[in-house]
This record gives C-alpha cells, structure tokens and sequence, in this order.
C-alpha cells in the first residue's frame, strides 16, 4: 500500500515504498505538476497546434494529477485530448481517491475518472465529451504503438531511484513515439538526458524548474529535411 504524504504547497501525493519515492515533489505535488506538464508542456503544444486535437502520451500515469489537469485545461479551453498513459504497477482505485485531488477539477471530471479507471486499464474511454483516456498496464520497453503522439509527458521516478528508466536505450525508444515537431517534456535535466535526446534528433530547452528544482527540461522533435 502506498502511503498518503502531504506536499508543501497543501496537496498530497503517495510514497511508493517499493520504490523508495513520492509520485511528486514533496515542495508541491500540485504546483509541480502545473508548471512541467501544463504550463511547460501542453500549453506549449496547443499554442504550436491551435485548435486542433493533442494527443499525449504519458510515461507514469501515478495518481493520475496530469491527467485531471490536463483534461480540465482541455474542457476549460475546449480541446479534445487523446490521453494515453503507461503504468507497469496501476495504483487501486481506493488508492487514487485517498489523494482528494477531487478539490482541483470540475467534479464532472473527477466522477468521470473514479467512474471509469478500471475501463480505462482494459480500453479508450471518454472521461468527460472530448478527453479521452486509454491507460496502458505495461512496462515502457514493452510498449508498442503504431500512433504517433504530439505530446510526452515523461514523469518517470527519478533516475537515482529508477536508472532503468533514464538509458539511453529508452529515451530512444521512447522518443520515436513522438511526431516530428513534438514536445518531450519532463522535471528532470541531466547531462545525459540531453546527450540522448540530442542523439535521438532533438533540440533541448533548459527552462525553470518547479519550486525545488533548479531547472527542468523540454525538447522539440526536429523536422526532416527535404
């Protein structure tokens, strides 16, 4: 059972003690996750792509608090969202409503995630008209998918607690899931992390962190050339 945990900015997380590690940062779950995956990465994308559906692809779908922003950004804005997220180890649904992260989205959208969670482990489902979540239970090298997304949020463990899941080998892997002119976006900026994303054919913008983290990191999937 995962631990509840309360973050500095009064939102609560999980302590995954398998793991070793919070699902966010114990500075705020919350603002964290507004400003790497929200105000970073999809509003970026939606600004690059206005007007039109954006689909995501999420690596850790945890608590599921990207997911409930994002859609509620997308009601809010009026854009449709195809959300798909991968999970090796999906929390229980008790499990998810003991982060009472109902108080941080229209109640329409929290119903609809507490309603469906278990459909969404088995196949595509409308959470709320126009946001679409698909939550794949599966590790991230086995993943396969012909579909190209817009967006990736990676929000992986860390990598002193979770190595396997900053290679080389899976950020290539990983990124080949992006559309040319895509956003990979994540908390963490590495010397590495930056070399592989480099490698795999894209360019890396060193932003602001969330509050306890210096700097964080997105990167766009360069075009081919003609």
């Amino acid at each position: 059972m995962n631990r509840i945990t309360l973050t500095a900015d009064g939102s609560n997380t999980l302590y995954n003690e398998a793991i070793g590690e919070h699902y966010h940062s114990k500075h705020g779950a919350l603002q964290e996750s507004k400003h790497v995956f929200i105000e970073a990465g999809l509003k970026h994308a939606t600004a690059l792509l206005p007007g039109k559906e954006i689909s995501i692809l999420e690596v850790g779908f945890g608590t599921g608090l990207n997911f409930l922003l994002t859609a509620a950004w997308g009601v809010e804005q009026q854009v449709p969202i195809k959300y798909t997220a991968l999970e090796a180890f999906p929390l229980t649904i008790e499990e998810l409503e003991s982060t009472g992260y109902q108080q941080y989205v229209p109640a329409q959208l929290w119903n609809g995630l507490v309603l469906n969670y278990g459909k969404a482990l088995q196949q595509s489902v409308n959470i709320v008209p126009q946001q679409q979540l698909r939550i794949m239970h599966t590790y991230l090298h086995r993943y396969e998918t012909n579909m190209q997304f817009d967006l990736i949020y990676y929000d992986a463990f860390s990598v002193q607690h979770q190595p396997d899941m900053w290679t080389d080998e899976i950020i290539a892997h990983t990124c080949k899931f992006l559309k040319p002119g895509g956003i990979f976006v994540t908390y963490a900026i590495t010397g590495k992390l930056k070399r592989a994303l480099k490698a795999s054919g894209f360019t890396i913008e060193k932003l602001p962190g969330a509050p306890g983290k210096r700097e964080m990191l997105r990167a766009v999937k360069q075009t081919l050339s003609v």
